[in-house]
């Protein structure tokens, strides 16, 4: 199986200027590209093939206002070609109904122009002849075609050769080198629970219940939320200061570090969360939600500050790598209404309604892990879990009820 290493790279002062020369010219190839692929589009001839675009490149570095393309390796500039091409193929499969459409976006775009602002990547292959090495103190270094050897800190070893290296430069002027190699097919181990049902929320980022009734609830630390006032303070300096100079661009970078150092805390707290969740579970049962149309909503900001999209996105690629089976749950049951004891739908409630009393079975239920349960049973687990002994309602009972809810749980209910 194909997996990707990413390690900090750190080029030397002299080594600056060509990386951001390799960037400059693909991000130049891919926008010219699709420039002239949309001026064919308004002509009526129709989208320029690969090869086609390959054989304009080869005519454009020849002519004297482009011949800088050629101060940089031919490699990366063709992958950008590539990179335009699987673009307009993604766009063409959606709107013609062989691909999917990604749950909650209306419109699926066609590629749009790369900004100088944005990440800025360089892919080599091994067409480009580029060569990793260690040095005898445990120091990685990658050999790029006319950029020379760049260091990176070998956090880990590569486990084979790499197939490509992308060159990664961040917002907040960080350089990073991400490899791609082939990895042998893990050995699973079988988990500790048979199967769970997993309900995201924003008071708790994730409540889980299991087979045997454990409830477990894990902390949404809202990263984003806790810098606010940091953010604010800075984005206030930055619109005191004259656009383009010195200091502007210097308090551009101490927003971009401020961003990252929020994103990478959040990054590691899910990566935390669902190592456990798959390592500790056999099955998991999640519920299919429109990320996408959750985040146009009022609690958009908190959805995005929870990061409900990565943290399914997580499981379900550490599922398929560690042996799990991630089942998804129907979008419009009511797992919330209906009371995961005796199975009586009690009607909306609103958010601030965290516990009720079911009018059926006069169970007290506690909303979150009423709602993880209901996912389990929506997903066709509990139920097929009955034939093999026992009642999975019954063993879920302790899990859900809720012995002393609030006063104004209580009014509301």
């Amino acid at each position: 199986m194909l997996k990707r290493y990413r390690y900090r790279a750190y080029p030397t002062p002299a080594q600056i200027a060509p990386i951001n020369q390799v960037f400059g010219c693909t991000r130049v190839v891919f926008n010219d590209a699709l420039a002239f692929c949309e001026q064919e589009h308004k002509a009526g001839r129709g989208k320029p093939s690969y090869n086609q675009l390959s054989a304009r490149l080869t005519q454009i570095k020849k002519t004297e206002e482009r011949a800088w393309l050629t101060e940089v390796s031919s490699v990366p500039l063709q992958q950008s070609l590539r990179d335009l091409e699987r673009a307009y193929k993604n766009f063409f499969d959606v709107v013609t109904g062989k691909r999917k459409k990604p749950a909650g976006v209306k419109k699926v775009g066609s590629p749009k122009f790369k900004s100088k602002s944005n990440v800025q990547k360089a892919r080599f292959t091994t067409a480009a002849v580029f060569k990793v090495f260690e040095t005898t103190h445990g120091v990685g270094f990658v050999r790029l075609p006319k950029i020379g050897r760049v260091r990176f800190a070998l956090s880990r070893p590569l486990p084979s050769s790499p197939s490509s290296v992308t060159l990664v430069r961040e917002a907040d002027g960080r350089h990073y080198v991400s490899f791609v190699v082939d990895v042998p097919e893990p050995k699973f181990q079988k988990a500790k629970a048979e199967a769970i049902g997993l309900d995201l929320g924003l008071t708790h980022l994730a409540i889980t219940v299991n087979t045997a009734g454990e409830l477990t609830k894990y902390e949404n630390p809202r990263f984003l939320r806790a810098k606010e006032r940091k953010l604010a303070r800075l984005q206030h300096d930055l619109s005191r200061k004259k656009r383009g100079s010195n200091r502007y661009k210097k308090q551009q970078h101490r927003i971009a570090v401020a961003h990252r150092k929020i994103r990478e805390t959040r990054a590691h707290y899910l990566h935390q969360v669902t190592n456990r969740v798959v390592d500790e579970n056999q099955i998991i049962a999640l519920e299919s939600l429109s990320v996408e149309g959750l985040k146009r909503t009022r609690l958009g900001k908190s959805v995005s500050d929870a990061s409900w999209g990565k943290f399914t996105r997580l499981i379900a690629e550490k599922a398929a790598e560690r042996g799990r089976t991630v089942v998804a749950a129907d979008r419009w049951a009511p797992t919330t209404q209906t009371c995961s004891i005796c199975g009586a739908p009690g009607g909306k409630k609103a958010l601030n309604i965290r516990a009720w009393q079911c009018q059926v079975c006069d169970t007290w239920l506690d909303r979150d892990a009423n709602a993880a349960v209901n996912i389990m049973l929506a997903a066709g687990l509990a139920e097929s879990l009955n034939g093999r002994g026992g009642n999975v309602r019954h063993r879920l009972a302790g899990a859900v009820t809720c012995e002393s809810p609030t006063h104004r749980e209580g009014t509301h209910a």
